[in-house]
């Protein structure tokens, strides 16, 4: 019988990284490569786009409706008879509203929707006229129009009327493109009419808005590199003397690289803005506990919500945020390079310029790298006129998502394996 010492192997290097010093490494870069392929796979199933425009959406729309809770809870308590619900119940209202409308545009026909372009193009237009002239002034501004017991800020409308329009006519001469004067008629001269519309309302935070739609259809449909160098030497100049001649707006400019100097008057809202996102740290103070929506910070449920969200959820709440703006736009132009129709092109290129650059200049005001120009986060703050429109334009979006060829192939097998589970069940159940 063989003895086997119990010492036996004990200066042997048996362990697996003795065995196999590449080991650890190799298995590191062959996770990486996994989780890389696993990733690459999610994106190319034919629903991708549909689904990430779809939970981005419903997810910014969640935040949105308890930020606004959160941020006007405090103003909603002192001016709506104690109720601090007042102001999150109406922009329930404004949703419920809203989703149903979505609904509707991401069902409806395309030759329904592309009929309406010149009819919303007209209208939004007497808006614009009518608010230039009846308008209700607020801080400056006037940019609402007073229905009856209702307010509606008409160029909140006017920015989904004019991409459609534009969207409409640009695809409509898509083989004629390639001359300079079939790009600028009629949509230059019809937008910038509009953006001249706002601007002598004394919105110029909208009508750099309406602008960039502007110069983003423009290069969609590719339009001479030398024109948008002259656009943007033309409107800073004209910017600088609208600025010179309105002593507030004059003030908000100079003012925004360093809020503390003007602390006492216009440095106050970007001031206090700051000080909101410097106590939020990395996770935040927790939902309700801002300390700046107790009467420190002016519009903190409207302009400044960014402010109250960063105070609140912290970094992680404003990257957050960003990356769902993102998202949504990654998803849309995903639907933009896949699709032949050039109306799809256009109008899901209209749309984020839209909110993306809407997003961007609010962060940007929040965060004192832009003047104060009143433009609202989307989706995110408070008021139904900015958000019904944003919504019926996501769902225009998730609409041209679902009819993919691919993804309209997935969704109609889905329906037919759900369709046929019910009848075999339903069989299975008469057979008891």
């Amino acid at each position: 019988m063989a003895i086997v010492s119990p010492l036996r192997g004990l200066g042997r290097r048996t362990t697996p990284a003795s065995r196999a010093p590449g080991r650890p490494a190799r298995q590191r870069r062959r996770t990486v490569s996994s989780w890389s392929a696993a990733l690459q796979d999610a994106l190319d199933r034919p629903l991708t786009s549909y689904y990430l425009l779809l939970g981005a959406s419903a997810l910014l729309l969640t935040i949105g409706l308890i930020m606004v809770f959160s941020a006007s809870s405090v103003y909603a308590f002192q001016n709506f008879h104690q109720n601090s619900y007042a102001v999150v119940e109406r922009q329930l209202i404004w949703v419920a509203i809203g989703l149903p409308c979505a609904w509707v545009a991401s069902r409806l026909p395309q030759r329904w929707v592309r009929r309406l372009a010149w009819p919303g193009y007209f209208v939004s237009l007497a808006l614009l006229l009518l608010t230039a002239f009846v308008g209700v002034s607020l801080n400056g501004n006037t940019n609402w129009l007073a229905i009856g017991p209702i307010q509606i800020q008409p160029s909140e409308i006017a920015k989904l009327a004019l991409i459609l329009w534009a969207a409409h006519v640009y695809a409509n001469k898509e083989r004629r493109l390639g001359n300079l004067h079939q790009i600028m008629m009629p949509v230059v001269p019809g937008l910038l009419l509009a953006t001249g519309l706002v601007i002598f309302g004394h919105d110029l935070g909208t009508g750099l808005v309406f602008f960039a739609i502007l110069l983003g259809m423009l290069w969609v449909v590719g339009a001479p590199a030398r024109f948008f160098a002259l656009s943007f030497l033309i409107v800073s100049v004209f910017a600088g003397l609208l600025a010179t001649t309105d002593r507030e707006r004059l003030t908000r400019i100079t003012t925004f690289t360093d809020p503390m100097r003007e602390y006492s008057s216009a440095g106050w809202q970007p001031a206090h803005g700051l000080f909101a996102l410097s106590t939020g740290g990395l996770f935040g103070q927790g939902i309700g506990a801002s300390q700046q929506k107790w009467g420190n910070l002016p519009e903190a449920h409207t302009d400044f919500i960014f402010a109250v969200l960063g105070e609140e959820l912290g970094l992680v709440g404003t990257l957050l945020v960003i990356g769902l703006f993102l998202t949504i736009a990654y998803a849309a132009i995903r639907v933009a390079r896949r699709t032949k129709d050039p109306f799809v092109r256009y109008m899901t290129f209209g749309i984020v310029v839209w909110l993306i650059g809407q997003m961007m200049i609010n962060v940007g005001m929040v965060l004192a790298l832009l003047p104060v120009i009143g433009i609202p986060l989307p989706l995110v703050s408070y008021g139904g006129s900015a958000l019904v429109p944003s919504l019926v334009a996501l769902g225009m979006l998730v609409g041209f998502a679902r009819r993919e060829p691919e993804a309209a192939r997935a969704l109609a097998q889905r329906k037919r394996s759900r369709n046929t589970g019910v009848s075999a069940g339903r069989v299975s159940r008469r057979g008891l």
